[in-house]
């Protein structure tokens, strides 16, 4: 971006406002006879200096320890959304302009994984990017493909996200690059970002591995004695994203109370255990718009992590219909539907509403499992509707496709139904909820009303913040673009609330962001 040139006391609206938005600059306020005025330059006379800012360029927010130990330019990270929607595509292209971003593993098969880990290792070699480790507690087979994919092809990131405790593969991949330096301190080359929104949770992330789960791979080889010695000098994390209300999983948590508490909690954690390294906290949930940006460093994150705005863009692996719905959504249009990966539990995740009937589908679907102990058991009415409404198929036919899919990926799945007839409703059932993802995915016209598209409200925010520029088009949507304007969006948010804290109210219309096309 061509540096903005310098500007001299400026009182009118305009003029303030490109002070602003030129946060490469420094901002000096000064008392002139026509009002107060703010400038890049302080003038030699006619003018009383009355405060000045700093230059704020959008490398400055956030954490520079969180751009250092990711080798990153920018505090911002796109995290990783299921089924390959964070794709190879996305996670390349923000690799290329300064950010961490999340390849999407979560519900897609080994294979497909390892080929999207060939696309970065040619298209981003060298490059800081991460992969999602999704924890899978009914198939934890595909949770230790996942880790080994990731060990065999150097993959030195991973956001593991929904977990509830610390499992095998996962402390594997984190011990099995545990080395001392020279200096003697210990180092853990892979990277663990942990997306929680449980202070337990969160606990047992900001302190080392279970001693249990390290002498068992210890004693399995896995790891070397030297490595399950040092376990205990490293916390499990290197970072813990604080997930508030969120498009996928989520508690719902608001993030000014979720982050201020997990603050206090690391902070204690950390005296009990004054050696080990401090783990820093990123902000998810809501993050859509320069404001909430400027929020989220405000309540003292080190970094911020968008997720639903970036799947509206063109690098996003869904199709152009969900792109556009989503571009059309407002703040209200999202609610909750059960998940298909933790059906059973009665997890919850938070989809759009607006042009789909999957929430109440789903819904219904969990009501019909809570309610009856098996397929058999349904009454006449509840299993028309299965199957000519959800299904579009009879139960036998759907059942022998759940089959052959757990055949091929986790025949132990097949075996517990087997002996449960609620477990083998559970498996037809999801059924629905696993395809209901990849019908909005690939954009399949005939199942529009069954679409399941992960969303929060932050997505509705962002169509809001960004109507009238040439980001309220999906199609003008780059996930690269939509990060800068929230970034330098939240530097001029900054220089607002500075200014207001000193007691310099300016106009409204002079405050705003101004989004223009990059380059």
């Amino acid at each position: 971006m061509t540096a903005p040139a310098l500007s001299g006391p400026r009182t009118d609206p305009a003029g303030i406002n490109e002070v602003l938005n030129a946060v490469e600059l420094p901002c000096h306020v000064v008392q002139t006879p026509a009002g107060v005025a703010l400038t890049h330059v302080l003038p030699a006379r006619g003018a009383r200096p009355v405060l000045s800012l700093a230059p704020l360029p959008a490398t400055r927010l956030g954490d520079p320890g969180f751009r250092t130990a990711h080798g990153v330019t920018y505090a911002l990270m796109a995290g990783a959304m299921a089924g390959g929607i964070a794709s190879p595509e996305l996670v390349t292209a923000m690799a290329r302009h300064g950010y961490l971003a999340a390849y999407g593993s979560g519900g897609v098969a080994p294979s497909r994984i390892e080929q999207a880990l060939h696309h970065l290792a040619a298209h981003a070699a060298g490059l800081p990017y991460a992969v999602n480790l999704l924890h899978a507690p009914h198939e934890p087979a595909v949770e230790r493909a996942v880790v080994d994919l990731c060990l065999r092809h150097g993959v030195r990131c991973v956001e593991a996200s929904a977990f509830m405790n610390l499992t095998a593969p996962l402390v594997h991949y984190r011990l099995a690059s545990l080395h001392r330096r020279p200096d003697g301190s210990v180092a853990a080359a892979n990277r663990v970002i942990a997306k929680v929104s449980r202070p337990e949770v969160a606990e047992r992330f900001l302190t080392p591995a279970d001693p249990a789960i390290v002498t068992a791979l210890a004693d399995a080889g896995l790891i070397s004695a030297e490595q399950a010695a040092l376990a205990a000098y490293v916390p499990m994390a290197d970072d813990v994203t604080v997930e508030a209300d969120s498009g996928g999983h989520t508690d719902g948590r608001p993030l000014a109370v979720l982050l201020p508490a997990l603050a206090g909690l690391r902070d204690a954690l950390r005296q009990r255990h004054p050696g080990l390294a401090q783990v820093r906290l990123g902000a998810a949930g809501g993050i859509g718009t320069p404001a909430a940006v400027h929020a989220a460093f405000a309540l003292g994150a080190d970094y911020v992590v968008t997720g639903s705005v970036n799947q509206a863009c063109r690098e996003a692996g869904t199709s152009a219909q969900t792109r556009r719905m989503l571009a059309a959504a407002g703040i209200a249009d999202v609610g909750l539907a059960p998940s298909a990966d933790m059906f059973e539990f009665g997890s919850r995740v938070q989809v759009l509403k607006r042009g789909t009937m999957f929430a109440q589908r789903a819904g219904r679907l969990h009501r019909c499992y809570e309610r009856y102990d098996s397929l058999e058991a349904l009454p006449a009415e509840e299993r028309e509707w299965l199957e000519t409404v959800v299904l579009r198929r009879t139960i036998a036919d759907v059942w022998e496709d759940v089959v052959e899919f757990f055949t091929r990926r986790d025949p132990a799945q097949l075996e517990a139904a087997q002996a449960d007839p609620r477990r083998r409703m559970a498996l037809l059932f999801r059924w629905y909820l696993g395809l209901s993802s990849r019908w909005a995915s690939t954009g399949d016209a005939e199942r529009t009303v069954d679409y399941q598209i992960w969303c929060g409200p932050a997505m509705g925010a962002f169509n809001q913040w960004a109507a009238g520029t040439y980001l309220a088009a999906p199609e003008n949507r780059s996930v690269v673009d939509v990060s800068h304007h929230l970034l330098r969006g939240a530097a001029v948010a900054a220089r607002v609330h500075q200014l207001r804290l000193a007691g310099v109210r300016l106009p409204q219309p002079a405050t705003a962001y101004r989004v223009l096309p990059v380059g």
